[in-house]
């Protein structure tokens, strides 16, 4: 596929592999990026933040890369790059009970590789606390490649900041190489509100705008085109906001693939096209409590997801001061532990004004580098979660950990951690119920249409790739893949109940399904597999996907993207195909029909 852009002569140099490997393997990969996106310009970054440091979430398949890239002695970030929460605070690892085998090994390994690339090793979710980092991006023009969705959707609501929902990958080759592709919401047009929200109920807490942000998120209707994701004009809030209620309504609202939110009042609103009009009333935000209010024991209380600002140590301090709570597993009908974390940056802070001091002293365990969603908690002990963080409610309750989870406000957190209030059993938590329904019917897919063999159907491919042919068994489903959390990282098993492809392996095959879905560090499961032998033969998608596109343009596993629709009903699991590359195009043909 011809290149659109033109390249300037040190672009030209990275490309050809003058000034490295990885500078050469992080220039192809935004070149196919933006071959996919309609970019015909790159951007110099200011600023650029990476996800993947956690060895839950990152596995094998990110050691393994990192290892390689720093093994180029001219592999260094060019921009200022800070690095996500780590998996665990290595000085309290003892305190976390943590039982994964060689993880404490693993996340300094992570840690330190990171650091010989020149990555600052913040291990912060919260990057827009840290200081300098925003002042350094709109030093220029205020262009960033973040990985983290919190992130993300706070840079571009309230920082003057512009960056797009980069994959743990991209922003890498974005801090390698100092540029991004121009789209999405880095053009102006992009950056419009598609939806109105009108908020009728009265929000105090940063609990209540947490769960405003994913109540937002869970309205989305098939039919509403939302190209770069949910983008509400949200109007009825309190005239000024306080840092803690726009961090939990951006989080929030991140949960479900918003990049930007625009809040009435609150700084220029340009004209938008609404695809849908919602009203959040006080019954919704009384619902959502009782949903989510636990209905079983708690056995841990989790807090700081975003990891806590100042402000939310300075109000846990308060709630704690005086109180007596623990940080260790609790025996049945006692009061459950409190872990709080935050960043290394406001711990700092907080040791200097004495926040510290009165958390420690309640008995509570105050953490720094790490984040609630990306521990591996041992379930032999934590069976249900209690958080003020409808992010780490999302998170917790996903495939990574898969704990049941449930959400309060930090006051009633703590009121429950010291005793004040009681969460008596009852026959099933909240969801439960839904859960155990999906996990026994699974989703039944589009049956697919009968299909004469030698059929062809026509996609796209990646520059970096060239000609390729390969014939083997398609593994074929309609519905998004959530690589991390629901893809076992060592067979390539689907491991999602309800997903109509649960309990079937795409190691060894063609694999073809609309796109990938869920978070910025997918890529690096698709890593892992290659790793390991068990990556997919091909990928073919019906659109360009982030998650898939970045790990197959580094390691070089043929990828089609742009097929009809009808390529999910056409071929079915277990047909033979050929897909074939020559020149842009990319070509599936079905061979034979299996028998099944």
């Amino acid at each position: 596929m011809e290149n659109r852009i033109e390249l300037n002569d040190k672009q030209r140099a990275m490309l050809k592999g003058e000034l490295g490997q990885a500078k050469q393997m992080g220039m192809r990969l935004l070149l196919d990026m933006a071959a996919a996106a309609g970019a015909t310009e790159l951007l110099p970054v200011q600023s650029t933040h990476l996800s993947g440091v956690s060895p839950l979430t990152g596995g094998l398949g990110l050691r393994q890369f990192l290892a390689r890239l720093a093994s180029d002695p001219e592999a260094q970030v060019s921009v200022l790059t800070t690095l996500n929460s780590a998996g665990c605070d290595d000085a309290q690892f003892d305190a976390m009970r943590i039982v994964a085998p060689d993880f404490l090994e693993h996340s300094r390994e992570i840690v330190a590789l990171y650091e010989k690339l020149g990555v600052r090793p913040t291990q912060s979710c919260i990057p827009y606390e840290w200081e300098g980092v925003v002042e350094a991006a709109s030093a220029g023009d205020g262009i960033a490649a973040w990985a983290e969705s919190n992130a993300i959707c706070f840079a571009n609501s309230y920082s003057g900041l512009r960056t797009n929902r980069e994959s743990g990958l991209s922003a890498l080759a974005s801090a390698i190489t100092g540029y991004v592709p121009k789209y999405g919401l880095l053009n102006e047009e992009a950056r419009r509100p598609n939806l109105e929200v009108t908020v009728a109920a009265v929000l105090d807490d940063p609990t209540d705008f947490s769960i405003l942000g994913d109540w937002i998120g869970k309205q989305r209707q098939p039919g509403w085109r939302l190209a770069y994701g949910p983008i509400p004009l949200i109007k009825g809030l309190p005239a000024a906001l306080t840092h803690e209620q726009r961090k939990a309504l951006t989080a929030a609202a991140a949960n479900y693939g918003c990049p930007l939110l625009y809040i009435e009042g609150l700084g220029d609103v340009p004209a938008g096209t609404f695809e849908g009009s919602l009203i959040f009333e006080q019954a919704d935000l009384d619902r959502r409590y009782q949903d989510l209010r636990p209905a079983a024991p708690v056995s841990l209380i989790t807090l700081g997801c975003p990891q806590a600002s100042v402000g939310e140590l300075r109000a846990a301090a308060e709630l704690l001061k005086g109180k007596k709570v623990t940080a260790d597993p609790a025996p049945p009908g006692d009061p459950p532990p409190v872990w709080i974390f935050t960043s290394s940056a406001n711990k700092a802070i907080a040791e200097k004004i004495g926040l510290a001091d009165t958390i420690r002293q309640s008995g509570a365990l105050l953490l720094e580098n790490s984040c609630p969603e990306v521990v591996p908690y041992d379930q032999s002990w934590v069976k249900h979660i209690l958080t003020n963080s409808m992010k780490a409610e999302h998170y917790i309750k996903s495939g990574l950990n898969g704990i049941p989870a449930s959400v309060m406000t930090m006051a009633d957190c703590m009121a429950v951690a010291a005793g004040e209030m009681r969460i008596e059993a009852s026959p099933a938590l909240p969801g439960e119920g839904e859960a155990k329904r999906k996990k026994e019917t699974k989703t039944q897919a589009s049956p697919p249409a009968r299909t004469t063999p030698n059929a062809e159907l026509k996609g796209r491919g990646l520059p970096s790739q060239a000609d390729f042919v390969v014939t083997g068994e398609a593994f074929v489903t309609d519905t998004p893949i959530t690589f991390l959390g629901f893809v076992n990282r060592e067979t390539g098993v689907i491991e999602e109940a309800g997903h109509p492809a649960d309990g079937q392996s795409m190691a060894g095959k063609v694999a073809i399904f609309p796109k990938g879905s869920g978070s910025t560090v997918a890529p690096y499961v698709l890593l892992e597999l290659y790793y390991r032998g068990m990556a997919p033969l091909a990928i073919v998608n019906t659109e360009i996907d982030q998650q898939s596109a970045p790990a197959c343009s580094l390691e070089g596993i043929p990828y089609g993207y742009d097929f009809p629709e009808q390529v999910v009903r056409q071929i079915k699991s277990g047909d033979e195909v050929e897909l074939m590359r020559k020149g842009d195009q990319v070509t599936l043909r079905l061979l034979r029909r299996s028998s099944g």
